[in-house]
């Protein structure tokens, strides 16, 4: 893990808002030709690993030699580690305890043959339970979280014990994603939300963490990651797009990067 010089986990308080789906097309922004970072993607989400079936890598396998395992390579030689490479076929669950789950998680950061790489992002299962807690212990450089969430006031209260764990446990606080933050009608352009409006950043600013932006609504979006395309590339000049590369400086700025210099 030397050799990766910064680690972000991308958690959530609850399920169904995205995270995953915020995880691929972060990565892909960053390793994009404007940003051209090396980036990989631990799917840490041991018993609903999807991260291969939005970058169409579903049904690849790590392969293995002297040095350990090497983690399969996706669209723009994003790295993923997933374990869903390791099962049989998409209908194996995975019937483990905490322990095995936390054993699952050291290996796939101590015996994985990374390389070098400027980012590794960490999606996580929703929650504050096995696997962040895992994450956070095992990567004590972690160079901050990135919460997701969505408008509506229930995940604006579970997303308040996202930020309560993560500074529990003396993480630094990248900032607040909010997904699903509105849709825009492509006939006559009225702006629908769906979900509410507003409630990332206000409960960011109540928390008194960074507000990273607000992606909305697309229908894109869950059509590409069903094809394994990812959507900020195929729709690179869309709205939500461009909130994701809004999303990639201000992490930038976070961490006082500069941005390179595309060739």
């Amino acid at each position: 893990m030397n050799k990766i010089k910064h680690k972000i986990a991308v958690i959530s308080g609850k399920g169904g808002v995205g995270k995953t789906v915020t995880t691929a097309n972060l990565a892909i922004a960053f390793a994009m030709h404007g940003f051209a970072y090396s980036v990989g993607i631990l799917d840490a989400d041991i018993h609903g690993p999807c991260v291969p079936k939005m970058l169409g890598m579903h049904g690849q396998r790590l392969q293995a030699g002297p040095a350990g395992a090497f983690p399969a390579v996706g669209p723009l030689g994003v790295k993923v580690v997933s374990m869903d490479f390791l099962l049989q076929s998409e209908e194996t669950p995975v019937i483990w305890r905490g322990p095995l789950k936390m054993t699952a998680i050291r290996q796939f950061l101590s015996e994985i043959v990374w390389g070098e790489l400027d980012f590794l992002f960490i999606d996580l299962p929703p929650g504050t339970g096995d696997e962040p807690l895992s994450v956070m212990q095992l990567i004590p450089d972690l160079d901050g979280v990135v919460i997701v969430t969505i408008p509506s006031e229930v995940s604006q209260i579970v997303v308040k014990k996202a930020v309560t764990f993560s500074r529990q446990l003396n993480m630094p606080i990248i900032g607040i994603v909010e997904n699903m933050g509105g849709f825009v009608c492509p006939k006559c352009g009225t702006k629908i939300n769906v979900f509410r409006s507003g409630g990332g950043q206000k409960i960011a600013k109540e928390l008194k963490v960074p507000f990273l932006g607000s992606i909305p609504l697309d229908v894109k979006i869950c059509e590409d990651s069903d094809k394994g395309v990812p959507f900020i590339v195929e729709h690179f000049n869309s709205p939500a797009a461009k909130a994701f590369m809004g999303i990639v400086k201000k992490i930038e700025n976070f961490l006082k990067l500069e941005q390179p210099k595309s060739n």
